[in-house]
Parts: structure tokens; sequence; C-alpha cells
């Protein structure tokens, strides 16, 4: 009951970043379809508005040392794990779980539906927004990205928590 508990408030939590980053969709704009990511490049308007690629990195990078910290935190002193692989279960279920939400909910339902998300000057490749395997890849590609932050996080409980 507890992993469900956890699940509910982190989708919930991760729900208001992404909305948050929603405001100014040009700082998520490496999370676009690729060759939506090359017309916004090409357009003027945002030239001296689009993140570097190294920003971005960096950005990704301290997110992720960020989530192996908390989820270490949680699995250690909420759950009371003390093994990696009880630790590793129980945290690559929860990613899993989240990112399922991340494609299904976030990226097919509300970013491929809305307008909000296009931006202006691109409207004549409007169907790249809506391509879907682009999203279920970049899902896939965030499972892997999960597997390695859960193994960090489960070694961080059991041997130095």
């Amino acid at each position: 009951m507890i992993i469900l508990i956890e699940c509910l408030i982190l989708i919930i939590i991760f729900t208001l970043f992404v909305f948050y980053l929603a405001k100014d969709p040009i700082k998520t704009l490496y999370n676009y379809p690729p060759k939506v990511i090359k017309k916004v490049k090409s357009l003027k308007e945002y030239q001296d508005k689009i993140p570097t690629k190294n920003n971005q990195i960096t950005s990704k990078l301290i997110v992720s040392l960020f989530i192996i910290i908390i989820i270490s935190f949680i699995l250690r002193y909420v759950n009371h794990y003390q093994t990696f692989l009880s630790s590793f279960k129980t945290s690559f279920l929860i990613f899993t779980i989240i990112n399922i939400y991340d494609v299904i909910v976030l990226d097919l339902l509300w970013f491929c539906q809305s307008k909000k998300f296009i931006f202006k000057g691109t409207e004549d490749i409007k169907k790249e927004y809506k391509n879907y395997w682009f999203h279920i890849k970049e899902g896939l590609i965030g499972e892997v990205i999960g597997f390695i932050i859960c193994l960090f996080a489960s070694l961080i409980v059991q041997f130095i928590l």
C-alpha cells in the first residue's frame, strides 16, 4: 500500500514540475521531436531563447542526482529498506509506474493534443507534435535511465545510509 501512496505523491510532484516547465516550452525544446527542434532553431524569434545542449545535459544530470538522493532517503527512511535488492525492486517499480504515466498521460494525452505546446512559426509541421512513436521511444530511453538511477539509489541504501 505504501508503494501506491508513494507513486501517487511522486506523480503529483512530477506533474506539478511538468506544469511549471510548460509555462515556457522553449526551456524544454530538446524534449520535442527532432523536426520540431530543427524548425524552432531556424526561426529568428527563438534564436536568443534556445538553451544550449550542454545546459540541457547539465540540468538533467543535476536533476538525476537530486532524484537519486531523494529516492535513497525514501527507500531507507520511509520504506526502511537496507538491502540493494529490496531497494532496487521497489524503486524501479515506482520509477516504471511514473514513466508509464509520463508517456501515456503527459506526453500522448496532454502534449500531443494541446495547442499550447506548438511554437509560433511551426504550424506547418503540426503533425510532428503528434509523433506518438517519438514519445514512446523516449519513454523506453527513460526506462533505461530509470534503471541506472535506481541502481545508484539502491547502492546508496546498501552501502551509505
